[in-house]
């Protein structure tokens, strides 16, 4: 129960903030409370122009900003006002000999650091993003929490005013105050000690790392001796991957965007299930740059295929596998249309992810009131970098996005039989492409751009190689062996020929597999005695 003596009345503000998002708003809202206000720089300008007296920090200190604003509130006037502890008598003895006074509320948003490294701004304009000043204000605050609120987002102004306008925040409310200021310069701190250490630190095992790895868009991917996330929960979820197991979603604080950061435009909550299936369907779908569609199950494609629209690239992905389709997850890489959305709808879907809807396609989905439709940011791409628990600690590498020679069809090595056509070709290309998304072991059989069979999660080669070609000809619902004539991708070399003969024996008229194996000569020879076409990649797409 919260007493009268819990609240702290909130005579004198400190603000000082670089996003002056509702400033003049908390400003006014201050004033008309009877609040003095001390505040820095471009701040106390703003607050002055809009007519509202605010007292210039140099007045408290009788110093002026110096060093271009490096230096200002570095100074006992400032930090005496806000770490006193009034429940000391030495301590607001030491205030009134030294002429200081108190602050009861600080306000402070910190320099956008991560923003402006994200940017590419050069490393002069990146350090002086290096807030100084504002993180030391904001401990020194939270530390005191027994007299003084610290608000740190644009978001609490209005509860703020409110409080000032009463009584103040009571403890319990500025303890949660304190927690969040806390966990505000953590992460600050974060991103700071990352870009550091990426950039500054002396590596004395850098011999043992592997050379960095150069992504598709340029940029290179290394691994400092310091690495840190920054998470925000974001939501409690129902439960985990089982009812017994308690679960919640964290977004990476100032992070790419991506499935954490997406809006939910319609339906019942994500579980955490969806939330897996969801990742592995956009993994899967945004692999391609011709518009493409993955249909998710378990975490595995049952289906994904590229097309001329996205309606199209559904209906073929749909048909590898209209069983388990059912209470799938599917993923788009272009606008959901209409017609794709009146095909969705005669099927039980869980969820259904895209960069946008149309507006007649979200009229339609949104008569089924369970799926849940969730847009993702048009800025989404995958992480650079991927991160993995394990007991005690992570594991981190590049993340797997073709960055590799062997990756671009060119290259590939013709070792056995006739060079595939034009179409086959193009089904080779795709059919690598979507393999790289599948559990391994991974086989997956492919044509027209569409998958057929997929083969995946097997604990050898050539029952996943069996089980592509069985899903194949029996889950297409039209007795039709589509096996026959397809192409198949493998994510690694086949050990033995066991498995590529059990291709050959259905009907697959061409490979493209990476290779490397001690059985390689073996492999080629049951290839070429089979007149099958062979392409070698050198590059292997395990996913676990």
């Amino acid at each position: 129960m919260t007493s009268s003596e819990d609240f702290h009345p909130i005579r004198r503000a400190l603000i000082s903030v670089f996003d002056k998002t509702g400033l003049t708003e908390l400003a006014e809202g201050l004033h008309q409370a009877g609040v003095e206000i001390v505040s820095t720089g471009s701040t106390a300008a703003r607050i002055s122009q809009s007519g509202i007296p605010v007292t210039a920090v140099e007045e408290v200190t009788e110093f002026p900003e110096m060093l271009d604003g490096r230096v200002k509130t570095l100074h006992p006037r400032i930090h005496g006002g806000i770490l006193a502890d009034r429940r000391n008598p030495e301590h607001v003895k030491t205030l009134d000999e030294h002429g200081i006074a108190a602050f009861d509320l600080v306000v402070v948003n910190l320099y956008p650091f991560a923003e402006t490294v994200a940017s590419g701004a050069a490393e002069d304009e990146i350090i002086e993003k290096i807030d100084i000043g504002g993180p030391s204000m904001v401990r020194a605050a939270a530390k005191n929490h027994s007299a003084v609120a610290i608000v740190v987002d644009p978001l609490r102004y209005g509860e703020t005013v409110s409080a000032a306008q009463g009584e103040g925040f009571s403890l319990a409310a500025r303890k949660r105050l304190a927690a969040l200021a806390f966990a505000h310069t953590a992460s600050y701190d974060t991103a700071v000690a990352r870009w550091t250490a990426a950039e500054f630190a002396d590596d004395v095992d850098s011999a043992d790392i592997p050379a960095p790895a150069t992504l598709s868009e340029g940029r290179k991917v290394e691994f400092p001796r310091f690495a840190g996330l920054a998470l925000d929960r974001v939501a409690t979820l129902r439960y985990g991957e089982n009812a017994h197991q308690p679960a919640a979603l964290y977004a990476e604080h100032n992070g790419t965007p991506g499935l954490a950061q997406a809006s939910v435009l319609h339906g019942k909550e994500m579980s955490y299930n969806n939330y897996v299936d969801a990742d592995a369907a956009v993994r899967t779908a945004y692999d391609f740059t011709e518009p493409a569609v993955a249909i998710v199950k378990h975490a595995n494609p049952c289906g994904a295929a590229a097309g001329e629209t996205v309606a199209e690239a559904h209906r073929a992905a749909h048909a590898c596998d209209p069983l388990s389709a059912f209470g799938g997850v599917i993923a788009a890489n272009r606008e959901v249309s209409a017609e794709m959305a009146t095909a969705i709808a005669d099927i039980f879907t869980e969820v259904v992810v895209a960069p946008a809807f149309a507006a007649e396609a979200l009229e339609i989905l949104k008569r089924k009131k369970n799926v849940r439709l969730i847009q993702l940011s048009p800025e989404h791409k995958r992480d650079a970098v991927e991160y993995k628990q394990i007991s005690g600690g992570m594991l981190l590498q590049a993340s797997d996005r073709f960055q590799a020679p062997g990756d671009e069809p060119s290259t590939w090595n013709l070792a056995a039989g006739p060079a595939a056509d034009e179409t086959q070709f193009k089904d080779l290309a795709f059919a690598w492409r979507a393999v790289r998304s599948v559990k391994s072991n991974a086989i997956l059989l492919a044509k027209n751009e569409a998958t057929v069979g997929i083969g995946m999660g097997q604990v050898n080669r050539l029952d996943s190689c069996r089980l592509a070609v069985q899903r194949a000809n029996t889950l297409g619902g039209d007795g039709v062996e589509r096996a026959r004539g397809s192409v198949a991708a493998s994510d690694a070399f086949f050990p033995f020929a066991d498995g590529l003969q059990s291709l050959i024996a259905a009907g697959v008229s061409a490979v493209v597999q990476p290779g490397g194996s001690q059985r390689d000569a073996e492999v080629v020879a049951a290839a070429q005695e089979a007149g099958l076409t062979m392409y070698l990649t050198g590059t292997r797409h395990f996913y676990h």
